[in-house]
């Protein structure tokens, strides 16, 4: 092992060397071999250098390497480093991470010391994530004690991939025996995102099996990546679900993921199935239709039942298209019928903007 005396213009040298390599298997094998040989105390400053000279930012694995086997041999000095150093959670959670792999009890203890106030403790997202390969359980039991916050967020992120390690069937056993409402439904959803990039169909058929509260949430991110995948199947699975609020958010997704692809056909799709529409599927429809299709994305707004938020999105709507084709924009608002409290504000937006362009 190398010394502490030994850590410095060396180390950064053979990093450079190694992390410059043009051969992905050499530089991954001689890196470890690397990491692997360094002495506890050389972390500070190998790591200190590492960061120096922005390897951090271009080589995340390796850094994430780098930190997990400080903690291995020093987690306090590898955690107050991180704390004084670094910002953000990155560096933190690959710590702790590493060291509740290897010493759950102490890493827990220190992360429930060393945490103050009333809001979620943002020492566990770390230790969470490094317990759930090995002890899903106690992995589990953490996570439910954090309340609604982005630490618990971020702690089932981290524990996704292990659960969808174990199996589709085994994930959603595991979702299903959570207690908490908001939690269940936020895991369905990360869930739910997760297996739609696999089978989009075994997906949709798991959410329309649940509480209709938690498919809501999920089922239009479903259906979009399945309409981007196969929009006839999807098309065909929609068709196939009953009036109510799970077919009005598939509609969502459907309608949303065609827009951005072929607005014209994403609107006549809309126009035929109106009576599933909501003004939350017109709004999204909008946003997502503008880019290629302002003046069609515009024409929908229309359906918006609520006068408040149809003026809102006119607004919003019409003053970026204004900004982006001056011209165009105020044909379309001078030919179309708008509400006059719309009309009126858009008449004095192409005199602000004419005024500008002179």
């Amino acid at each position: 092992r190398r010394s502490s005396a030994e850590a410095g213009e060396s180390e950064v040298r053979e990093m450079s060397r190694i992390l410059r390599s043009a051969d992905p298997l050499e530089r991954a094998q001689t890196w470890l071999d690397f990491v692997h040989t360094l002495d506890p105390s050389s972390f500070l400053a190998v790591v200190s250098d590492f960061r120096a000279a922005g390897f951090n930012s271009s080589h995340k694995a390796e850094y994430g390497q780098l930190l997990s086997a400080w903690a291995r041999v020093d987690p306090l000095g590898a955690l107050n480093y991180a704390s004084e150093e670094t910002d953000g959670t990155f560096a933190r959670n690959t710590i702790l991470a590493s060291w509740a792999a290897s010493d759950p009890d102490r890493a827990i203890i220190w992360a429930e010391t060393n945490h103050d106030g009333e809001g979620a403790n943002p020492w566990l997202t770390g230790v969470i994530q490094g317990l759930a390969p090995d002890d899903r359980d106690r992995a589990t039991h953490l996570l439910t004690q954090l309340p609604y916050s982005n630490e618990r967020g971020q702690a089932l992120n981290a524990m996704l991939p292990t659960l969808l390690e174990a199996g589709s069937t085994a994930a959603k056993d595991w979702v299903a025996g959570i207690d908490d409402d908001t939690l269940r439904e936020g895991a369905v959803r990360r869930l739910a995102e997760q297996l739609a990039r696999e089978d989009p169909r075994e997906t949709a058929d798991w959410l329309v099996s649940l509480p209709e509260n938690e498919t809501n949430r999920a089922i239009d991110d479903v259906m979009d990546v399945w309409t981007r995948q196969n929009e006839d199947e999807a098309v065909a699975f929609f068709d196939s679900l009953p009036s109510g609020e799970t077919r009005t958010n598939a509609l969502r997704g459907i309608a949303s993921r065609m827009a951005t692809d072929d607005p014209q056909a994403a609107a006549d799709f809309l126009d035929t199935h109106g009576g599933d529409a909501d003004d939350r599927v017109y709004s999204q429809f909008v946003w997502h239709a503008f880019n290629e299709a302002p003046d069609i994305a515009a024409t929908q707004i229309a359906n918006i039942s609520d006068p408040a938020q149809q003026e809102r999105l006119y607004r919003r709507t019409l003053d970026r298209w204004l900004w982006r084709d001056l011209d165009t924009a105020s044909q379309w608002i001078n030919t179309n019928p708008l509400p006059d409290s719309v009309y009126q504000r858009a008449l004095q937006r192409i005199e602000d903007f004419k005024r500008r362009r002179q």
